[in-house]
């Protein structure tokens, strides 16, 4: 696996990979209606080139194939974590979020947080994220819940516990 910036020639692949990932998900836990608000039908690959330039990713590339993305945005937000269903549960997430978490370092960013969806809290509270609250966003017409997790970096980079907030 080799972690790469983002290059603009990519950008159909990772809307593509946004849109399968989004899609591959267990129908009990999003229905096929809520993953269509999520991630619409056809993908709008003008929109995604923009925010793909402007967001500027981090992606895992496996035998050439983009296997996954993050982003970090400079003030320690992650926008998008995503794995192609082909490379899910082959350590593409982790190996991502391990270099966003070095470069938040090299950036002195002393917190970082996300919008987690159902499936990737457990992910970021794996990791020393906790959830903060739960939200319910509208998109498309549909209600998705998320929940807005966050971590701290001490001085010396390590992950800093916070405190748990109540989630209703």
């Amino acid at each position: 696996m080799d972690i790469q910036t983002y290059s603009p020639e990519r950008a159909k692949e990772i809307a593509d990979l946004f849109h399968q990932s989004v899609h591959a998900i267990d129908p009990s836990v999003y229905s096929p209606e809520l993953k269509e608000a999520w991630a619409p039908t056809p993908v709008n690959y003008e929109r995604w080139s923009e925010r793909l330039n402007e967001k500027k990713p981090f992606l895992a590339v496996i035998e050439s194939r983009v296997a996954g993305f993050i982003e970090l945005d400079a003030d320690g937000h992650i926008d998008c974590t995503y794995t192609h269903p082909d490379f899910q549960g082959k350590g593409v997430a982790s190996t991502l979020f391990e270099y966003l978490l070095e470069e938040a370092k090299s950036r002195n960013i002393k917190r970082l947080y996300v919008e987690a969806s159902l499936i990737a809290k457990p992910f970021f509270e794996h990791r020393g994220f906790s959830v903060v609250k739960k939200n319910e966003v509208q998109r498309n017409g549909s209600s998705l819940v998320n929940f807005s997790m966050e971590m701290y970096l001490s001085p010396n980079n390590q992950i800093q516990p916070t405190a748990i907030a109540s989630v209703d």
